[in-house]
């Protein structure tokens, strides 16, 4: 099941054998790693190149010219070290990792120096970096927070022309509602190849609301 998974994903994806092959390096670390610290919800391991691999991948082709890109809580390198995998011959990639902590931070350092992917990896709380990333061409951030959480951490950026790209599954567009009631932002809602029910929501510029 796992290898036509795989197989599926690859071709889907046009995934170089090169590529391929350190993407079954990272498949092959999460499921090490998994036994020591709980990157991802168990049950997912038997779908993991749909539910982790590709769900990373959809985003590489959505910035085809981006270089910069910051991920945040990047917990178990979804969608970030995969992306970096995926996108390292990218001329100037960079990716730059945020996860506060430590031993999820050991699992990305390792399998970045595995795969060689062009990844920083900051052991850090969002709040206390986001600032040093202006400029940056895509900020991401994939189950980790509710959107206008991820819009107040993300602002420093998104109001300076980094486009956010955040996917979200069934309640996207009750978080836009509640988005709404903070921020100005122009948004748009791509579905996600993995998901009919989910979307990514792109973001394109930011503002709060006036009082």
């Amino acid at each position: 099941m796992i290898t036509d998974q795989r197989a599926r994903v690859l071709a889907e994806h046009d995934v170089s054998r090169e590529t391929a092959d350190l993407l079954d390096i990272y498949v092959e670390q999460l499921a090490r790693w998994q036994n020591v610290k709980n990157l991802v919800g168990p049950a997912t391991l038997t779908e993991v190149w749909h539910r982790h691999v590709a769900d990373a991948l959809q985003l590489l082709a959505l910035a085809p010219e981006a270089r910069t890109w910051v991920d945040l809580g990047s917990g178990a390198g979804i969608p970030g070290l995969i992306l970096a995998i995926s996108g390292r011959v990218r001329s100037g990639l960079k990716i730059h990792l945020i996860e506060s902590n430590a031993r999820k931070c050991a699992f990305l350092t390792e399998t970045a120096r595995l795969t060689g992917a062009p990844v920083t990896v900051h052991n850090a709380r969002i709040e206390t970096v986001i600032d040093g990333f202006t400029g940056a061409d895509v900020v991401c951030a994939r189950a980790l927070a509710p959107l206008t959480q991820l819009l107040a951490w993300t602002e420093p950026l998104l109001k300076t022309g980094t486009v956010g790209l955040f996917p979200k599954g069934r309640d996207a567009a009750a978080e836009l509602t509640e988005a709404d009631r903070e921020w100005t932002f122009a948004r748009d809602l791509i579905p996600s190849r993995t998901d009919s029910q989910a979307r990514i929501v792109r973001v394109t510029s930011l503002s709060r609301v006036d009082p």
